[in-house]
């Protein structure tokens, strides 16, 4: 088993044995999220190739490192784990943030995230909305033609209020805030 870490990202489930849980015993064991879909019985019971006739099915009792609340199957947890290794290992928090916001493109009928989508829309981690929308003014050059008795009043404060209604914003683990078009 791997050593979880504050910055890591890895999801990991906890995949428990069924019969036992309604049992009311405890038995499985944590796993990586990807290979969710190859768990089997044995490797939940611990290397026993023997197992009780009514153990059958295995479910994820918990989860950390993919962004939706609640229990799945292990091909879920997978399938989440798959999608979330689309992404450098630096981004996974900003893919999760989106999907927690409630704000993102799925892909077709499932909920898992569209990859693609996030790469567009995602603008980057930053101390602050404000300190976004004064990069994007000067990177844009919002008001470089402006002369500058005119740029002097211009409403900052208006303008990104206004900008701020084009985006989504979510908390970043490291404080600041990540940011997010809406297309």
């Amino acid at each position: 088993m791997t050593a979880i870490t504050a910055e890591d990202t890895t999801p990991r489930i906890w995949v428990g044995c069924l019969a036992h849980y309604n049992a009311g015993r405890l038995v499985g064991e944590w796993f990586d999220a990807i290979n969710g879909d190859e768990i089997t019985l044995a490797d939940v019971h611990r290397g026993q190739v023997r197992v009780s006739p009514d153990c059958e099915e295995l479910w994820c009792l918990d989860h950390e490192n993919i962004p939706v609340r609640g229990e799945m199957s292990p091909m879920d947890a997978a399938a989440w784990a798959r999608v979330l290794d689309e992404v450098p290992d630096h981004q996974r928090r900003a893919l999760c943030a989106w999907v927690e916001s409630g704000d993102y493109v799925a892909q077709g009928d499932s909920d898992l995230p569209s990859v693609s989508d996030f790469e567009e829309r995602f603008a980057g981690e930053w101390e602050s909305f404000d300190d976004y929308a004064h990069d994007l003014a000067e990177s844009t050059g919002l008001l470089t033609d402006a002369p500058e008795e005119l740029a002097r009043y211009f409403n900052w404060k208006s303008w990104i209020s206004d900008l701020a209604m084009e985006y989504t914003t979510a908390d970043a683990p490291n404080g600041g805030v990540f940011v997010f078009r809406s297309l």
